[in-house]
């Protein structure tokens, strides 16, 4: 038995996965402009699963995939939100955990969610400062006979230079 790698899609995993792939219906109030079966074929179902497999194990993004393995990448990605829209990774989850619970129990009542959204109020005072933020640009001193930089001081000595005010006297401008 050889081993597959994390992204593949062993033969046992299919046979669980082929049946919850969500079919295109064709809608019969609808008027199509070829005919039935017209246009270019479909990809097969497992070679896009196999792809949006890779895609969510590698992380790597979704033009990245390797058209020569998978395919068009939009065209798997364009497969990846029809299936999500129509519930097909909302199912596979749910069968997954049914048959974990089936082979190793799951304790339902014990289980809990537990979740914080903001920074731990006293983390700061007993770690102390972030290593990584040593000699930062803010925590040294200025340069010998160089003054802080401020942007609203700089535009305000642009704005009125005796040539802005030369300009605008010539051109009749009032000033601001």
């Amino acid at each position: 038995m050889s081993l597959t790698q994390s992204w593949e899609v062993s033969d046992a995993f299919w046979a669980i996965v082929e049946p919850l792939i969500p079919h295109k219906q064709r809608q019969e109030d609808k008027e199509y402009k070829r005919a039935y079966g017209g246009g270019r074929k479909s990809l097969d179902k497992r070679q896009i699963f196999a792809a949006i497999v890779y895609v969510l194990r590698t992380g790597i993004q979704w033009k990245a995939l390797p058209k020569e393995k998978f395919g068009s990448p939009s065209a798997i990605h364009r497969y990846f939100q029809e299936w999500r829209d129509a519930g097909f990774f909302v199912e596979l989850w749910c069968q997954g955990l049914a048959e974990y619970d089936e082979l190793e129990g799951i304790a339902w009542q014990w289980q809990a969610a537990d979740g914080a959204m903001m920074k731990a109020p006293m983390g700061t005072e007993s770690v102390g400062r972030n290593p990584t933020d040593r000699g930062k640009k803010w925590q040294q001193e200025n340069v010998a006979r160089r003054r802080a930089w401020c942007p609203t001081r700089a535009y305000a000595v642009r704005r009125k230079s005796a040539r802005c005010i030369a300009v605008r006297s010539i051109a009749g401008c009032q000033d601001d």
